[in-house]
């Protein structure tokens, strides 16, 4: 749920050209959290994020362009109940910044999320390996803040990484993607398992075949 800052450029001239054709076309995300029940690894955010993450970010806004890249540490601690993040944020530019979020479980497989930006509370569903957010934020948007609503998307995949793909909108536009990669602290380096199995090692050459005899010929 990192979301950070983000800068505008020269892009919103751009975005309001062309928000006429975008009208009708910028709806929430046709996936249903149940899409995701049979999935494993499965997910449950109290666990994967006691204790210390990392994650590797960047937003792109709607035309592609790389706008942002930046690292964030995350210390989490849960108490039976309620799950405290302490975000704190590394942008490739040198800019730091914090976010505390306190997320509590209220039933299986269901979250409220509170933040200083975020407006009211953040809704979140779990369901086999994903996690998916619903919320609006007041986001630091160069000298400026937007409100602007997340679609955030979580899906825990083989060797402990956790993937992140949050799209933004703005008066009901969308504006850009935030992309993220979790790693737990300790994990760091870990490898998913192979697709394809290594090649077996070749076998020891027969003492009674041509290659045996060679080799009893050279020793």
């Amino acid at each position: 749920m990192p979301t950070g800052r983000f800068r505008p450029r020269a892009f919103l001239p751009r975005l309001l050209l062309a928000a006429a054709l975008l009208v009708g076309l910028n709806g929430c995300s046709s996936m249903k959290i149940q899409d995701f029940a049979s999935q494993t690894p499965v997910l449950k955010i109290e666990e994967y994020f006691a204790g210390r993450t990392t994650a590797w970010g960047l937003f792109e806004d709607r035309f592609g362009t790389l706008r942002r890249s930046f690292t964030v540490t995350i210390d989490g601690a849960w108490d039976g109940r309620d799950l405290t993040l302490d975000e704190r944020f590394l942008y490739s530019d040198g800019e730091t910044d914090r976010r505390v979020w306190r997320i509590t479980k209220t039933a299986e497989g269901r979250y409220e999320g509170r933040a200083d930006d975020v407006i009211g509370t953040a809704d979140g569903q779990s369901a086999g390996n994903a996690l998916n957010w619903t919320y609006e934020m007041m986001m630091k948007v160069g000298d400026d803040r937007w409100r602007v609503r997340f679609d955030d998307w979580m899906w825990l995949q083989p060797g402990g990484v956790l993937m992140n793909r949050a799209h933004v909108y703005r008066w009901g536009l969308w504006i850009g993607t935030v992309s993220l990669f979790f790693q737990p602290e300790g994990k760091a380096g870990v490898t998913p398992p192979a697709l394809i199995p290594p090649n077996p090692a070749p076998p020891n050459p027969s003492p009674n075949g041509p290659a045996g005899k060679r080799q009893a010929a050279a020793g």
